[in-house]
């Protein structure tokens, strides 16, 4: 499988979201999934503290095993866990505290790339990257990584990093054909400062894995299937008319939706991995042979016409 760079790390250009494990997936099923990965060349494993009510992190380590050293293990800190909701933010003393109870969990002494979850206004993000920069010098964290940042928290993230002392290597957004907002200039800042963009949502919540048709229900167990807020939000007039068309555009080319999904991001130059969760071995084949379709120029422009970047609220 094609790799690509994420500061010194090297990772596959199809990675595995982590968020199903410990919610849709047991422990035994995620073992099947992560196998499959490692199998279909994966290296790169993105979860966070938060997935599963923490599971996430304990199921991985454990399906890694002794793999371990042939991956790459991105994680996150940051957003409220699930014990009593104080456990949260980008305070140096939590980034300290955080570290160390993401590395029992995942079964390691190191983390390759560690991310921000989302901004903490009440921390100087100052403050935050000190505590993540002693982590990279003590040798607990090898890379460091950003999420939910805006073009302006990324500058200003640049600006307080001292010289030699460890910077935000990766920006981890949500991007895809049905949210486009990073085109704003979040991809062009990552472009700017050397940062590996992480699209999350690649497949809109699984509204462009071909899973879902208008008019019908969605299938049982899918992740849109019941009521919430991000069936709400995905299975909106406008984008499920949106994927209708682009599920037409693909087929029309001898390609499937899932496909045109993950080659149009990994087009991307800013892109280092398409993430995306699974939660059977077969998805994660189809996952990884979805990013081979070279798009045109011509292609490019008519999805800009099927699936244009929205304009900006007034």
């Amino acid at each position: 499988m094609q790799t690509r760079r994420i500061g010194s790390l090297s990772v596959s250009v199809v990675g595995l979201g982590c968020n199903n494990f410990g919610i849709r997936l047991d422990a035994e099923r995620t073992e099947r999934v992560v196998h499959a990965a490692l199998e279909s060349g994966i290296n790169f494993f993105d979860t966070a503290d938060v997935y599963g009510g923490t599971r996430s992190e304990d199921f991985l380590g454990k399906a890694l095993g002794a793999r371990r050293k042939d991956v790459v293990v991105a994680t996150k800190f940051g957003l409220p866990l699930p014990t009593d909701g104080t456990k949260k933010g980008a305070r140096p003393e939590y980034v300290r505290e955080a570290v160390e109870a993401s590395l029992r969990r995942l079964g390691t002494d190191y983390i390759d790339l560690y991310q921000l979850h989302r901004p903490d206004p009440e921390v100087p993000i100052a403050d935050t990257l000190g505590a993540l920069n002693e982590l990279v010098r003590a040798g607990k964290v090898r890379e460091i990584g950003s999420s939910n940042f805006s073009v302006a928290q990324i500058e200003a993230a640049e600006r307080a990093v001292p010289e030699g002392a460890a910077r935000f290597v990766s920006i981890q957004n949500e991007y895809s054909l049905l949210e486009r907002e990073p085109e704003r200039g979040v991809l062009a800042a990552s472009v700017k400062f050397g940062l590996g963009f992480l699209p999350y949502f690649p497949l809109a919540s699984g509204l462009l894995s071909g899973k879902y048709q208008p008019g019908a229900a969605a299938p049982a167990g899918a992740r849109l299937s019941g009521e919430g807020n991000l069936t709400t939000r995905f299975l909106s007039p406008r984008n499920v008319e949106i994927a209708q068309q682009l599920q037409q555009f693909a087929e029309r080319r001898g390609h499937s939706v899932l496909e045109l999904a993950f080659s149009w991001l990994a087009g991307r130059s800013a892109v280092a991995s398409v993430i995306a969760g699974a939660t059977s071995p077969e998805q994660i084949r189809a996952n990884v042979a979805a990013v081979n379709w070279q798009l045109t120029a011509a292609d490019l422009h008519e999805l800009d016409r099927i699936a244009p970047l929205e304009a900006e609220a007034a």
